[in-house]
């Protein structure tokens, strides 16, 4: 299948710490794929570079043949990279409608179709609800029908089930997938839950001490040993 991401030997220091070391792998189409690796591992700066928050110390990033290394994140979006954050990016300000149609006009799009995007994501009941008044799933929800707006790509999800409920995670994780396999939308997502990851990630990349150590399916991450020590083990012990 075509490649739609494809990260060679990105880095990112800190000082003397090497937050991502060379790291390199590519997503094809259609991929839902997590990142995943304990608290310090160096996914998060790996998210930066790729969304274009931060700026690489070297290694390059293309959007298919396109060479994004120095694009910065309005750029990338408008090339067809959507993102959405740990704490929902929304205009609480505004209701849920409104913030459908604000993400369709900054994308050149109709914003007459934002009732048809809240309904996408199941909250078109909600479209007249302000921000400050809805549950905190259904902020993400809203969060998500505005990376959509501009008919992105890749999807780049920052811990998209952050802060729910077990069943509450299922659902979202539910719709995400749904959304994206019927629009041929390829996904990256980071997530500490192991449920959601292995219930919902078609591909796995685990990450230790900035390099990438793992990288398969999910049963092939899963029976990785440097996997199992380093990330699952604590995780199962209760250190996510």
């Amino acid at each position: 299948m075509s490649t739609v991401l494809a990260a060679d030997g990105i880095s990112k220091s800190f000082g003397g710490l090497k937050a991502v070391d060379s790291v390199s792998f590519e997503l094809a189409k259609g991929d839902i794929a997590a990142l995943i690796g304990p608290n310090g591992a160096g996914k998060t700066t790996c998210f930066n570079l790729l969304g274009g928050a931060l700026a690489a110390d070297g290694g390059q990033m293309r959007l298919g043949p396109t060479d994004i290394t120095g694009w910065p994140p309005h750029r990338r979006a408008r090339a067809g990279i959507g993102r959405t954050f740990q704490i929902a990016a929304t205009f609480r300000s505004m209701t849920a409608l409104e913030n459908a149609e604000t993400a369709l006009m900054a994308a050149d799009a109709a914003p007459e179709n934002a009732s048809n995007l809240l309904d996408d994501v199941g909250i078109g009941a909600l479209a007249d609800t302000p921000v400050t008044a809805l549950a905190y799933g259904d902020v993400k929800r809203v969060e998500l029908a505005m990376v959509l707006a501009s008919n992105p790509s890749l999807l780049l999800l920052d811990e998209p089930t952050a802060g729910m409920a077990s069943n509450e995670r299922l659902r979202i994780m539910e719709l995400v997938t749904g959304l994206v396999r019927a629009r041929g939308i390829t996904v990256l997502f980071t997530e500490h839950d192991m449920d959601t990851v292995f219930g919902f990630a078609t591909r796995i990349l685990a990450m230790d001490q900035g390099q990438l150590i793992a990288d398969g399916t999910p049963e092939a991450v899963r029976a990785d040993r440097r996997v199992q020590q380093i990330y699952l083990g604590e995780t199962e012990s209760g250190d996510a």
